[in-house]
């Protein structure tokens, strides 16, 4: 299955790629910087993904104290780390030519930046604490309390007066009823670019675990000893 994703994901990559600099317009506005988008939103939606992860399994193990769930959580932490990172320097790189600078103090880009040092507390919690269930309940909180910071940053840009623009895919019509809030030349190629990104976050996540695995087996070989 790993492998198959693994592929998958390649040639999705290769085919967006030639989608997206071959055929997608430019933006009439921002140019061709407007083109990181199919790769700033994809991140962000995997940091959303993994995180979500999190905090399922986090709130699993707790309950079942499985060590399973445990894995896992540490497994999507570790990447949704890795594409909030993206998330933030990509969203940088777009907002130099957007807003005349790479950062600025706004609402969506703080939290977003507070549930990015709270995931990498968790996984320096992981990496300098001694393995064991204390260690995984300790995460466990984290990983619960961290998330409750994504509904902040989905919700920032109606609570308070932003500069980082509303929804970009979809918006409500005058009947309450979710429309494009994109052309089609647009919201097709970014569509695609989030599926490539989802199947690629499940290779990453189903490798990473076979890693996480596979070090918890040796450790207790070696225990055995």
């Amino acid at each position: 299955m790993t492998k198959v994703l693994g592929w998958l994901s390649l040639a999705g990559f290769l085919c967006v790629g030639v989608l997206i600099f071959g055929f997608t317009p430019n933006d009439r506005l921002m140019g061709f910087s407007q083109k990181i988008m199919y790769l700033h939103l994809p991140s962000i939606w995997i940091t959303y993904l993994s995180f979500f992860v999190v905090f399922y399994c986090s709130i699993a193990y707790l309950w079942k104290r499985r060590e399973r769930f445990d894995r896992i959580a540490n497994s999507a932490a570790e990447i949704g780390v890795l594409f909030c990172g993206l998330g933030i320097l990509t969203g940088a790189i777009w907002g130099r030519p957007t807003w005349g600078t790479y950062w600025v103090w706004d609402a969506r880009l703080t939290t977003t930046l507070l549930l990015f040092l709270i995931f990498v507390g968790y996984v320096v919690l992981r990496a300098f604490t001694d393995p064991g269930e204390k260690q995984a309940r300790m995460a466990a909180v984290i990983g619960i309390v961290g998330f409750l910071d994504i509904p902040l940053i989905h919700l920032s840009v109606q609570w308070w007066r932003t500069l980082h623009q509303p929804s970009t895919m979809f918006k409500l019509g005058g009947e309450g009823r979710p429309q494009p809030a994109m052309p089609p030349e647009f919201l097709y190629p970014l569509l695609l670019s989030l599926l490539v990104m989802t199947v690629f976050y499940g290779f990453l996540l189903l490798y990473r675990l076979r890693i996480e695995e596979r070090a918890d087996m040796l450790a207790e070989r070696l225990a055995e000893r």
